[in-house]
């Protein structure tokens, strides 16, 4: 279901939105943000206390799309005024390269997963990219989450490599699975 500002989807906890983020979010982004990395250190290449240090300026500016140094597009998925869920598409602004982005930031709220909010957060940034003439979005997975897997592969997505060790946290190293679709 299409609302003014995005996509709607019906879970069992209710209805989510899906949808661009704004300035406004940014409290609310660095909250989600931060239990992220806080709670799948494993999962994302950026740290809990660096992110933990940066003030609120920094996150709003994270939601300006318009501004030359921010290039992410960052979508949520609401429930009410909750942020459950995020996801963003990651571009370069480069001649050769604006054809091509990433997928970055995947997060949903544990009492939120299974509920389709993933899938619905991954439609919405390919339909952005789509519009913009990129013609590929890759990502990179933790090859041990095979929920996450299971999703970008439901999305179109194919493993094209491997990045070995690629994270390194609380003394272990993570591979992490190459995805690439394209649209």
């Amino acid at each position: 279901m299409q609302s003014d500002n995005g996509l709607a989807i019906m879970t069992p906890r209710g209805r989510v939105s899906i949808r661009a983020g704004v300035e406004a979010d940014a409290p609310a982004y660095r909250e989600l943000r931060l239990e992220a990395l806080l709670n799948h250190p494993e999962a994302f290449s950026s740290d809990y206390d660096s992110y933990l240090a940066r003030p609120l300026s920094y996150w709003v500016g994270r939601l300006r799309f318009d501004c030359p140094d921010n290039e992410v597009m960052l979508f949520f998925a609401a429930h009410g005024q909750e942020l459950v869920g995020m996801c963003g598409v990651a571009y370069n602004r480069s001649r050769k390269t604006r054809h091509s982005a990433y997928l970055v930031s995947m997060y949903v709220r544990p009492g939120w997963r299974g509920q389709g909010i993933a899938d619905a957060l991954v439609a919405a940034c390919l339909d952005w990219a789509r519009a913009r003439a990129i013609t590929v979005v890759k990502l990179g997975v933790a090859a041990a989450n095979v929920p996450a897997i299971r999703c970008y592969v439901r999305c179109g997505f194919q493993v094209y490599g491997l990045e070995p060790q690629a994270i390194f946290e609380a003394g272990t190293l993570y591979d992490e699975l190459l995805m690439a679709r394209g649209i």
